[in-house]
């Protein structure tokens, strides 16, 4: 997956939750677009649940995916 692809879920306006998926299949819900930063390779993932920060080489990136929100 290249990063116009994942910037374009960023900045979607209204924003939308999404969960990114890797090739190790781990997943990251980004509920809030401060949460992700994307470079032209990379990104950083803060999961604020955990206190920590992710990085992740672009290439890893399966998929994005909209999160089921509560009606």
């Amino acid at each position: 997956m290249n990063a116009d692809s994942v910037r374009e879920w960023l900045n979607r306006q209204p924003f939308e939750p999404f969960e990114v998926r890797l090739s190790n299949g781990e997943r990251y819900q980004i509920r809030h677009p401060e949460l992700l930063a994307i470079g032209r390779n990379r990104m950083v993932i803060v999961d604020p649940s955990e206190d920590r920060v992710v990085h992740v080489a672009l290439v890893h990136v399966n998929s994005v995916e909209a999160l089921q929100t509560p009606k």
